[in-house]
Parts: C-alpha cells; sequence; structure tokens
C-alpha cells in the first residue's frame, strides 16, 4: 500500500496525517517536537508503513523533523508559497490534511536545500 504523511509543522508541535492510495485515513494526531516526540512519529510511520512525507519549510523548525525522517521517508520539502490551500483553511489537522492530499497527488514541488547549508543551520 502506498501511504503518505503530511505534517504541520510548529515551534513546539506538529500536525500528522498519513492517507492510503484511496484517500482513507489511518493517522491524525499531534506530535511534540522534542526529539523523543519526533522518535516515536518516526516509529509510528515506519508502523503504518508510510513512504512518502512531505512538510512546509516553515522557519526552522522543519530541520530536526528532516533529520529524524530522512533515512527511513522519501521526504518532500515544500515551498509554503506554493502549497497554500483556499483561504478560509482554519485547523492545523486540516492544513496537514491538505498537505497529505497535495504529496499525494504529486503537486508538491521540491524547495531545493543543499545539504552544506541544512547541516550547517540545523539547530543544536
Amino acid at each position: 500500500m502506498n501511504k503518505v504523511c503530511g505534517l504541520d509543522v510548529h515551534k513546539r508541535s506538529l500536525f500528522a496525517c498519513v492517507l492510503d492510495e484511496k484517500g482513507e485515513n489511518f493517522l491524525e494526531e499531534k506530535f511534540g517536537t522534542l526529539t523523543s516526540d519526533l522518535d516515536k512519529l518516526r516509529k509510528a510511520l515506519v508502523e503504518y508503513g508510510v513512504e512518502r512525507v512531505a512538510m512546509e519549510s516553515t522557519n526552522i523548525y522543519w530541520m530536526p523533523v528532516c533529520h529524524v525522517l530522512e533515512s527511513d521517508f522519501e521526504l518532500k520539502l515544500a515551498n509554503p508559497y506554493f502549497i497554500k490551500q483556499l483561504p478560509g483553511r482554519k485547523s492545523d489537522v486540516e492544513d496537514a490534511h491538505w498537505i497529505t492530499t497535495a504529496l499525494q497527488k504529486e503537486l508538491i514541488k521540491d524547495c531545493y536545500v543543499s545539504r552544506q547549508r541544512f547541516v550547517k543551520d540545523m539547530p543544536v
């Protein structure tokens, strides 16, 4: 099964949505952003059989998430300008669902971030 995950990432939390190829929800959950929380997210996504994960390049908050997930999943980092849904989007769960749907339908253009810059800018 080709399951995908969209993440709506914030400073202290992130919202995950997992859909299968039919668009059925398998997971809608809030996670923290501490390393232990991100590891719980990684384990949940592995357990659900997720192959691809997408998120917006929001400030620097995406960096630790990418660092934890990059070894297990194909990651798509989206430019927020190009992924914004129509006005009226109100909840973080809806944002995560929209990112998941956009990933599933191949609507996300990757942001380019050089590996050198990613490592240099990674918060410690």
